[in-house]
């Protein structure tokens, strides 16, 4: 516009020729005839640019934000990410990350909004704060995607960090997430700073006034540190493991996790914090492994005594054999009638009875459904025996893998060779004797009497107990003096002749 503008009055007030005015500001003369005709400027149109070396990486990129569009939203790719990609996929691409970035962001322009929020800076003394928050993710579990809850307890100084997977954000598993972290860091942190969560607040007051519910404020007594929580829909107000969470999906969780089950789910999440330890956050001086080290002298002491996590429930046997705990029926050994102790953990349920734990089941987080374990219905069975087969504890050993194959085989050469309810009772039988040993013994030993042709409850019993049955050979041990006395073996050759075809003579 000034450019313009100096033309104009170049032209009007000085050398007065289009000519002179554009050698005068170095421009063509067909920008003084521009800038005669009118003082603004048109618009010009960006000009194409040929992209030589983005070029081959197009197609790479493109593939991987369309599979975005059908992950998770919180566990799609950064342009950072298919950089990293891109350098480990397709080493022969040249190309520069600022590059990619650019290509990215035009790109997601097209598919979506990118959302940007600014949050003030704050800064925090050692062992000070920690914040706390749930956060979904999706993982493949025993070879099927499915939704992941994870806890996630950050540092605000040292900006170490504990992430914990569970099937459900139960109060349960939010308690012991806590323990962990806690066992975690090496200490508790003397302030925690939560969201709204069922878990601690039964009620939103006014203000910052919050009505907990009684089992937090136990465990937070217990454990003696502070708690404060965010005004609701401000997610900002605790936006270090809000950022936390999803610093965590993008690098570590993406793309989706394979784990055989939660455990080991769990294992690879504890190698990815120790990952994360290594790095440098922000601008800080120290690493984040260096940093918690730093911390762990500033947080609050361990309890020597953990808080009692399990939730507990008396419910009463019915006549089906269960419990009722919440809204799931869980099988029990016990007489209908008897009354027992359910607790509640984070991902199983143990039923109690005089001091003692009579089942354990896992948990489950459906509604109205039946947990069952075959062992506890075999006494009953064993006077109903028509009733195995279409037992529904057996149906769900079938899904579970807990009734091999080789169980149906013996179970049918039983009710061959001794009849269909007989061989179901001695089935029931070996069933009983089983459960004195592990799962897979009586597995082994049931395919053991297979090989060996036997159709009996008396061979799987003897194979059970096969090992201990059996007897080491003694030792040789040196006669020395004693080989004086030895004497040759006694020989039965003379009795040969028995066997021998000549004719007896009967005495009448």
């Amino acid at each position: 516009m000034e450019l313009f503008e100096a033309i104009r009055r170049e032209y009007q007030f000085g050398v007065g020729t289009v000519k002179g005015v554009a050698r005068k500001f170095g421009v063509h003369r067909r920008m003084v005839r521009e800038a005669l005709s009118d003082a603004i400027p048109k618009e010009r149109k960006p000009g194409q640019r040929n992209r030589p070396k983005l070029e081959p990486a197009i197609a790479f990129i493109d593939a991987i934000l369309e599979s975005d569009l059908k992950a998770p939203r919180k566990q799609r790719h950064t342009a950072h990410r298919i950089y990293n990609r891109l350098l480990a996929e397709k080493p022969e691409i040249a190309v520069a990350e600022a590059t990619v970035r650019g290509y990215v962001r035009e790109k997601k322009l097209q598919i979506g909004l990118i959302h940007r929020e600014t949050f003030v800076p704050q800064s925090y003394t050692w062992g000070q704060e920690g914040q706390v928050d749930w956060y979904e993710m999706v993982a493949e579990l025993r070879g099927e995607r499915q939704k992941v809850q994870i806890f996630c307890l950050r540092s605000m100084a040292s900006a170490g960090a504990f992430h914990y997977a569970y099937p459900h954000a139960s109060q349960q598993a939010f308690l012991e997430g806590h323990e962990l972290a806690f066992h975690y860091f090496g200490g508790v942190f003397h302030l925690l700073r939560y969201d709204n969560l069922k878990s601690a607040v039964q009620r939103i007051l006014r203000g910052s006034q919050r009505e907990e519910t009684a089992r937090f404020v136990a465990f937070r007594s217990h454990w003696g540190y502070a708690a404060e929580f965010c005004n609701p829909a401000r997610g900002n107000e605790k936006g270090g493991v809000e950022g936390e969470g999803g610093f965590f999906r993008r690098n570590h969780l993406t793309p989706v996790p394979v784990a055989r089950d939660y455990a080991h789910l769990n294992e690879l999440l504890r190698e990815a914090s120790g990952q994360d330890e290594g790095r440098m956050v922000g601008e800080r001086s120290v690493s984040v492994g260096a940093a918690m080290a730093m911390e762990r002298e500033n947080l609050l002491p361990l309890a020597k005594d953990g808080f009692d996590l399990a939730a507990v429930r008396f419910p009463v046997v019915n006549s089906s054999g269960c419990v009722k705990v919440l809204t799931n029926s869980y099988s029990a050994p016990l007489a209908a009638g008897t009354e027992v102790e359910a607790k509640i953990h984070a991902t199983y349920v143990e039923l109690w009875r005089q001091g003692k734990c009579v089942a354990r089941h896992e948990r489950c987080f459906g509604r109205q459904q039946k947990v069952l374990d075959l062992n506890h219905y075999l006494e009953a069975l064993e006077r109903k025996p028509g009733a195995l087969a279409g037992a529904t504890a057996l149906e769900q050993w079938r899904a579970q893998g807990k009734w091999p194959a080789s169980f149906d085989r013996y179970w049918e050469g039983l009710r061959q060779r001794q009849g269909k309810q007989a061989g179901t009772r001695a089935m029931i039988e070996i069933l009983l004797a089983g459960q004195k040993h592990c799962a897979e013994r009586l597995r082994q030993a049931i395919e053991r009497a297979l090989e060996l042709g036997c159709s009996d409850k008396a061979a799987v019993e003897y194979l059970l107990t096969e090992e201990r049955a059996e007897k080491q050979k003694p030792e040789a041990i040196e006669l020395g003096a004693l080989l004086a006395y030895e004497r040759p073996q006694p020989t039965m050759a003379a009795y040969d002749q028995l066997l021998r075809n000549t004719p007896v003579e009967v005495i009448q």
